[in-house]
């Protein structure tokens, strides 16, 4: 079972709610990835007037977890009062911290978020920081109280996939009792189930699911893939070798002349 600021969660699919081509789109989507938890932008559904509406009485109707998180946001002081923002309105102490430092790439910029990732800990925050696979950068968001990690593995709605996946590896490797969670740059169900073969804990998914053509089977391949690679990195994967080794033993078998 994962666990998340103590709360026990039953999926280690993430998914955010934007870009869906209609409400009733998002809500099969959501029910086929069975996710326990839905990302929000308060910016985002705020700005849609009448239909903000709407929108918030779909998602009480799916009865998830809310994550709001910060998307938008280029200042660490626009993150923080997004973030209490937030926290009034969907009445959580959980926010998904971002806050961009680059227009094109979407690139967090680092030292913004471990200053607003403080500010937000020591309020009561239980933050969840959108960041970069640094390690420096992922030790600073640990000491300013975050207990959860969310490096990208390709920029934002890029559906690159992993683009270092030797960095994604040492990160697991530098913290292996923090959770971690891939956010952003997945395309496919295979880029999950790489990232969750590697020893992370969930994936959180947006562009890959509702921009597909068919975001419902998307959103169920993708919740497959997810499981897979979570049984086989529980399953003591082999390791690449450098030579063939027989899957049929060759000694003591019946010889023909």
């Amino acid at each position: 079972m994962l666990k998340l600021y103590e709360r026990e969660i039953g999926s280690r699919l993430l998914l955010c709610t934007a870009r869906y081509p209609s409400p009733a789109v998002l809500a099969d989507a959501v029910r086929a990835s069975k996710t326990d938890i839905l990302t929000i932008s308060l910016r985002r559904e705020m700005a849609g007037s009448r239909q903000g509406g709407q929108f918030f009485e779909l998602i009480r109707e799916l009865d998830r977890n809310i994550l709001p998180n910060t998307a938008g946001c280029h200042t660490a002081k626009e993150a923080v009062l997004t973030a209490k923002m937030a926290r009034e309105v969907f009445k959580t102490n959980w926010i998904k911290l971002e806050v961009i430092g680059n227009h094109d790439t979407l690139q967090p910029d680092v030292f913004a978020l471990v200053e607003a990732a403080r500010i937000l800990s020591d309020d009561g925050f239980e933050v969840f920081p959108y960041t970069t696979d640094d390690l420096v950068v992922a030790e600073k968001l640990i000491d300013a109280g975050c207990r959860i990690l969310m490096p990208w593995c390709a920029p934002i709605g890029s559906a690159m996939g992993p683009l270092n996946v030797t960095a994604l590896r040492s990160m697991r490797a530098h913290f292996p009792e923090v959770p971690m969670i891939v956010d952003a740059g997945l395309g496919r169900p295979s880029h999950a189930a790489t990232v969750m073969e590697l020893g992370y804990d969930a994936v959180l998914l947006n562009t890959a699911v509702a921009g597909a053509g068919n975001p419902v089977i998307m959103a169920g391949a993708f919740a497959k893939a997810v499981t897979a690679g979570r049984e086989a990195y529980l399953s003591g994967m082999l390791e690449p070798r450098d030579m063939a080794v027989p899957s049929t033993p060759v000694i003591g078998t019946a010889v023909f002349s």
